[in-house]
């Protein structure tokens, strides 16, 4: 889930669809107005566009030669045509419309609000990215990987799109280089720190040689198997490739590298968005999106600290059976995390047989799915290892879903920069968030579901829904008894949710209460035990994205309470396939419409 979704566009038909508002409700009208969004998000997404591998028709035109515009212009533009998709929806009558329509016109109106609410905020990508470079931010940080490893290479016209594609991602750089200057003109400038992770990893890109750089290496290695290209033509095409690298791209590079030095004179440690102009509004815009609720930091700071509480009961008990006694639960877990059995060899042949045994587990997982879901996903799933390139500022994990057309894969990807960093205990639940039964289980059900309109199957995402379905695969994976005879794979299952747990309080400490950095930091590392090094990757990513890292246990906990209140209602009656059917086939949504849907599947099961 790498390739951003900046925002719903505005039609090229405009007056097709208003005067389908204005003849009032219809299935017809509703599925017109939602197509008609679909393809005008997909027009301002051409990556997002190439990711799916959706028609030229479906995405409203030719994409595979051309990159998004991430400019001031682009962006107020989004803003403007959001507002113009909820005055379309709400042009209709909800009430007249069926009970399966009147979901997806609540999903997809609760996403456009969503979204004007956080674009009312004018820097960066919104309330949610205020800052529009940063170690975790920035076309540098996704388009070496999309161009390398999702623009297809398999005939003369894609490469000459790759090209022109590769052209165009000067021009990507050069109006976020002008984004930097406009929000440090409004006071917005990133934490010291967030622009020292992102002139690293840019620094060390633009100072590689032209033709090492991926996006020439990468087409090299694929035009090899292109057979209807010429050997000579095939040398051509990769120097023309250098040519842009070197007299483009770099440059452009280099222009952003000067913009965020200059700016760097002028930032401060402050970790949170409270510094900045209408800060408090803006975080509680972040956080209604994030988490599609009405929690105030203050309610989630709290679940926090009791969660942290509870988990760390249950770790002590653990570890105590197994003859670990001494220190805290935090010390403890350290220590466990040093001992020698629990380390992969940090060269890339430790590396490979970590991936290879994480695809193990994937399998394994896989095959027992049946017990627990009466969809199944039928996707393929690759593990790959985050770019070396961008791995600095990475998370530790993400996800991104598969080509619609069967074409690629999903992936999940992992950040093996120290392998140190993944001790074996903490891999498993790793596995069962990112790819099965987590995220990469509900996308591809979602993308394959039948009935569903495209734009709720394939193109909106909600954050408390989806990672909270993550974090509710890692507990669904240990209540499936994996971790039966072991138990200190069961310990980094509880690590993992005590880490989002922990995240509630550190995102809110640094956004809402003003703590620092290392404030944050230390909290973490005393929660989970984690490594300094990773839980400082974390810590520095909910600085530049404020309200995102809440979302995951926030859902957990909705979904938890979901499946306590079906249980108790239906009592013998309960189908956890059925369930877990209710909220997968329906697509991602708000935790509103999540409770909506299954509670009537709970009165259909009382019918």
């Amino acid at each position: 889930m790498q390739i951003s979704r900046r925002g719903l566009l505005g039609a090229t038909a405009a007056g097709l669809v208003l005067a389908a508002c204005q003849r009032g409700a219809s299935n017809g009208d509703l599925n017109a107005i939602l197509d008609q969004i679909s393809t005008d998000m997909l027009r301002e997404s051409p990556e997002y566009a190439t990711s799916l591998a959706v028609s030229e028709e479906q995405a409203g035109g030719r994409y595979i030669d051309r990159l998004s515009d991430v400019s001031k212009a682009g962006f107020l533009r989004q803003r403007e045509l959001t507002q113009t998709a909820i005055t379309r929806l709400q042009g209709l009558n909800r009430e007249q419309l069926p009970a399966a329509d009147q979901v997806s016109y609540d999903v997809v109106l609760t996403a456009l609000q969503n979204n004007l609410a956080t674009q009312q905020f004018e820097f960066g990508g919104g309330a949610g990215a205020p800052y529009v470079v940063t170690q975790l931010t920035g076309s540098y940080t996704g388009i070496p990987d999309f161009l390398a490893s999702q623009h297809p290479i398999t005939n003369r016209e894609q490469t000459d799109a790759y090209l022109t594609r590769l052209s165009a991602y000067k021009t990507m750089l050069d109006q976020e280089t002008a984004r930097i200057g406009e929000d440090a003109g409004a006071g917005v400038i990133a934490p010291d720190f967030a622009i020292d992770g992102a002139l690293r990893q840019l620094n060390a890109f633009a100072n590689t040689a032209a033709a090492q750089t991926v996006l020439v290496t990468s087409l090299q290695s694929r035009l090899a198997g292109v057979a209807e290209i010429a050997d000579a033509d095939k040398t051509a095409l990769v120097q023309r490739a250098t040519q842009i690298m070197s007299d483009e791209v770099l440059p452009a590079y280099r222009r952003q590298i000067e913009a965020l030095t200059q700016v760097r004179a002028r930032a401060t440690h402050d970790a949170g968005i409270w510094k900045l102009p209408r800060g408090a509004e803006m975080y509680a815009a972040a956080l209604q999106s994030s988490t599609t609720t009405s929690m105030t930091p203050d309610e989630i700071h709290q679940m926090g600290l009791d969660l942290i509480a509870s988990l760390h009961g249950e770790m002590d008990t653990i570890l105590k059976a197994q003859g670990m006694t001494r220190g805290s639960v935090a010390e403890r877990v350290q220590a466990l995390g040093r001992r020698p059995d629990q380390l992969y060899p940090n060269t890339d042949a430790g590396r490979e047989q970590l991936l290879a045994d994480l695809n193990r587990q994937v399998e394994a997982i896989r095959a027992r799915m049946p017990e627990v879901c009466g969809t199944l996903a039928r996707a393929a799933l690759q593990i790959k290892r985050v770019p070396e390139y961008t791995q600095d500022g990475a998370p530790g994990g993400y996800y991104q879903g598969a080509a619609l057309d069967g074409s690629r894969p999903g992936a999940y990807y992992i950040n093996l920069r120290d392998t140190a960093e993944w001790p074996k205990f903490t891999l498993p639940t790793l596995t069962y968030h990112e790819g099965i039964p987590g995220h990469h289980w509900q996308i591809a059900i979602a993308q394959e579901a039948q009935g569903l309109p495209f734009i709720r199957s394939a193109l909106l995402g909600f954050n408390a829904y989806q990672e909270g379905w993550g974090l509710y695969a890692e507990q669904l994976a240990d209540e499936m008894g994996v971790y039966a005879s072991d138990p200190f794979g069961k310990v980094g299952y509880l690590q993992s949710a005590a880490f989002r747990a922990s995240r509630l309080v550190c995102d809110t400490g640094i956004h809402a209460k003003r703590w620092t950095r290392e404030q944050a930091i230390d909290s973490m590392v005393e929660a989970t035990g984690d490594q300094r090094s990773s839980v400082t990757t974390e810590i520095e990513r909910y600085c530049v994205w404020p309200g995102q890292a809440c979302g995951y246990m926030v859902g957990r906990q909705a979904i938890n309470r979901m499946r306590d209140g079906a249980r108790q209602t239906l009592g013998e009656r309960f189908d956890i396939k059925g369930f877990h059917d209710t909220l997968l086939t329906n697509g991602a949504m708000p935790l509103s419409v999540a409770e909506t849907l299954v509670n009537q599947w709970v009165q259909g099961q009382h019918a």
